[in-house]
């Protein structure tokens, strides 16, 4: 994980986060801080193409703060993750990208 993009959080916070096995249980542990992940952050904890959006609204709490985690060029496949509740989920995406 890269650190410098995490100035301003404290270091227990850090090794928190650190200590978190993937990409969903750091999403838990800022929720329940009361953090709000930058689009950067959100990307350097993923290592991949990642980016906030309000397009797709979650199908477990309805809210539209999504992460797209992935997307899979040959199955047209995006994966989501609510930041609000954590639900990941997967649906088609022809149009992409976005």
């Amino acid at each position: 994980m890269r650190e410098d993009i995490f100035k301003g959080i404290s270091e227990e916070l850090i090794n928190k986060a650190k200590a978190c096995k993937s990409p969903e249980e750091i999403f838990a542990l800022a929720k329940e801080e009361g953090i709000e992940l930058t689009e950067e952050q959100l990307e350097a904890v993923n290592g991949g193409y990642c980016k906030k959006t309000d397009k797709y609204q979650c199908p477990e709490c309805g809210q539209h703060n999504v992460f797209i985690r992935a997307y899979n060029e040959y199955s047209k496949i995006i994966y989501l993750t609510c930041l609000n509740c954590n639900h990941l989920w997967m649906q088609q995406e022809p149009n992409w990208p976005e």
